[in-house]
This record gives structure tokens, C-alpha cells and sequence, in this order.
């Protein structure tokens, strides 16, 4: 089984975060799912929902990464030990998936310099002025580039996730989770069209 480690930081967006790992959470049998915070103990969404995670240090190295966006990005691009801890366990990564504005944190590692991504439309001129080596791409769902996946704003990250699922377990096992979740999956990762 391979470990899901979900990255959560004050003021996360949360369906950033529930939208994929209510994708991921279907595969029960191949991921198991884990938030982590750099100190642990109690945090905080947008909307002040409450979740109980694990310290970094407690973060296993490989596995799947999920780094969502949300308002807190904005502060925790400038924080120094997040970054160095996100460029170290990212780098072990088997994947990485970014949702929103998650992409900006990934960005300020300099794993993805030269590589295409992607963020939310409403806050793509800031998070594509933070790293310039990027190759941002504005017209995309999601964006898949080596074993990172990057994603649009919010409700984008679950056609990412789903994406992620049919890459990696096969098209059927996808098409049969958005089927559980009633979801209409956007299959078409140029098509977005919130740009």
C-alpha cells in the first residue's frame, strides 16, 4: 500500500483537499490517506473546519503528495521551512499533485522550473510571478508533467485526482469512481473553461 500524504497549512481551501481525497479514498486497497502539518496537532481551513494531522516529521519519504492552495498560500510562500521541507519530500515524491494555488508552493522549490503547470485562473498573474522558470500554462484542468500533476482553481483538482486515477490504475477503475461519485469528470485536460 502506498502512502497519500496530504500537505494542510492555516487557511487551506478545503475542497482543495476533500475533493481528491474523496477520489483517492476509493481505492482504500492502494492508498493509505495521511494529513500532515509542520507541527502537527489542529488545523484550520477557510472555513474554520478542523482537522487533526500528523507533524512533518512523521511524514514517510515517496508515495503520493497532495499540496492544496487556498488564501494561505500567500503566507506560507515566504515560510523558508515549509518550502525546504516541501522541495525535500517532493523530490522523493513517486507524484506530487498540486490544487489551485498549491502550484505556487511546489513552484517556490524549483522542482518544476522549466516543466509546464498550471494554477487558479483568479490568482494565476500572482502565483506565475512568484517563480518566472516555470512554464505556467493558462488554458488547462490540470497539467501532467512527469510525475507532477498540477491543477486550475478548487473543483479542478477532482478532475486532476480523477485524471490521476485513470494514469496510474487505468481509464475503467477512473470512469468507475466518478460513477460512485456522480460526478461528471471533465476527461479533457485543455478543456477549461474557466479561462
Amino acid at each position: 500500500m502506498k502512502n497519500f500524504s496530504i500537505i494542510l497549512f492555516e487557511e487551506y481551501e478545503p475542497l482543495d483537499v476533500f475533493g481528491p481525497v474523496e477520489v483517492i479514498g476509493k481505492l482504500e486497497d492502494k492508498y493509505q490517506l495521511e494529513f500532515f502539518s509542520q507541527n502537527g496537532g489542529i488545523v484550520s481551513c477557510s472555513m474554520n473546519i478542523k482537522i487533526e494531522t500528523l507533524p512533518f516529521s512523521k511524514m514517510p519519504d515517496g508515495g503520493v503528495i497532495l499540496i492544496p492552495g487556498g488564501m494561505g498560500t500567500r503566507r506560507e510562500i515566504n515560510n523558508e521551512s515549509l518550502i525546504n521541507f516541501l522541495n525535500d519530500k517532493a523530490s522523493k515524491a513517486e507524484y506530487v499533485l498540486t490544487v489551485c494555488t498549491g502550484s505556487v508552493l511546489l513552484a517556490k522549490t524549483n522542482l518544476i522550473n522549466s516543466r509546464k503547470a498550471t494554477s487558479n485562473k483568479l490568482a494565476f498573474d500572482w502565483v506565475a510571478a512568484q517563480n518566472e522558470k516555470v512554464n505556467w500554462t493558462r488554458k488547462a484542468r490540470w497539467v501532467h508533467d512527469g510525475k507532477f500533476y498540477t491543477s486550475s482553481g478548487i473543483s479542478a483538482g477532482i478532475d486532476m485526482t480523477i485524471g490521476f486515477v485513470s494514469d496510474t490504475e487505468g481509464k475503467d477503475t477512473a470512469l468507475k469512481i466518478a460513477r460512485r461519485l456522480e460526478y461528471v469528470w471533465n476527461e479533457d485536460n485543455e478543456n477549461d473553461p474557466f479561462c
